[in-house]
């Protein structure tokens, strides 16, 4: 009888250390990414770029906090290795086709808006691919609708149906290297048993 409740307090206990810790880990978490994005915003990555993206980041959380995004995930380093070459790849790719378009004499691109329905709608991964999507040159979130879990996004130098299915495929295929980088296992699950592709076109 003496026993009980000082074990009942325990475990009270223990569940909000575990409630705090999971909070002070998203907060981690949302500030390593926004200092991700500062420096990429920056084209450098360097001391004062970095202490501005954790004072900058630290002011966004403190001022502008945003809504509260579980991560149930787990970071995979080998899968972070092969997304980091993979961005890093049509990075360059992207890069060098936007300055073609740029030097052509009288060539005039066509640019398309198109939607791409996630197979995965939890906020971390709409937010995660459609970061990694508009960083890439040539491509630009328009806009996100949570409820679908559906980007909309503008695509430079698309002339045929084809370009867009191709922009629909390389958009799924980052949201699947960023859930097999940091996704839960029931996300993992979710997209190997989802359609190959759920793109719409508008």
């Amino acid at each position: 009888m003496t026993g009980s409740p000082p074990t009942a307090v325990t475990s009270g206990g223990s569940e909000a250390s575990r409630g705090r810790f999971g909070r002070w880990r998203d907060q981690a978490v949302a500030l390593g990414w926004l200092v991700v994005v500062w420096n990429l915003l920056w084209g450098d990555i360097n001391w004062a770029n970095l202490v501005g993206g954790l004072l900058v980041g630290g002011a966004v959380l403190v001022f502008f906090p945003l809504p509260a995004v579980s991560f149930g995930g787990r970071l995979r380093p080998w899968a972070l290795l092969v997304f980091a070459s993979r961005f890093a790849a049509e990075l360059v790719s992207a890069s060098l086709h936007i300055a073609r378009i740029a030097v052509q004499p009288g060539y005039r691109p066509r640019g398309a808006i198109i939607a791409v329905r996630l197979r995965v709608s939890t906020d971390l991964n709409l937010a995660l691919t459609a970061e990694a999507v508009s960083l890439v040159p040539g491509t630009l979130i328009l806009e996100v609708d949570r409820d679908s879990g559906t980007l909309y996004l503008h695509v430079l130098d698309t002339h045929a149906p084809t370009d867009l299915d191709v922009a629909r495929e390389r958009t799924l295929a980052v949201e699947r290297r960023i859930l097999r980088t940091v996704g839960s296992t029931a996300e993992l699950r979710q997209l190997d048993v989802s359609a190959p592709e759920k793109g719409t076109r508008p």
